[in-house]
């Protein structure tokens, strides 16, 4: 199951060092996707992984790490399939009128 992963990065302040901790983390087995915001320093990672694995990897390339919060990652998944039932429902429909007009 995937989980989310949100770090306060302390040291993460300029492009270079907000590389150093996508690398850091991208190294780590289990990692989906890596986003990272240097005006509030923080990394979400998300992805089947281990959240203490995330920590301790990111402190000894960055020094200073903050865990925010360990939670389900969203599921996107079941709001597509809804949006895409809805559209096929319609396109079924507009064929149904136009097979009834011939």
């Amino acid at each position: 199951m995937a989980q989310k992963v949100v770090l306060k990065v302390l040291t993460m302040t300029d492009d270079r060092t907000k590389q150093k901790a996508i690398e850091a983390a991208a190294d780590i087995f289990g990692v989906d996707s890596i986003a990272a915001d240097l005006k509030d320093q923080k990394l979400t990672v998300i992805g089947s992984m281990d959240a203490v694995a995330v920590v301790k990897r990111l402190k000894k390339a960055l020094k200073m790490v903050d865990l925010v919060s360990v939670g389900p990652a969203k599921e996107e998944k079941k709001e597509e399939k809804k949006e895409g039932k809805k559209e096929e429902k319609k396109e079924e429909k507009k064929e149904a009128k136009k097979e009834e007009k011939k």
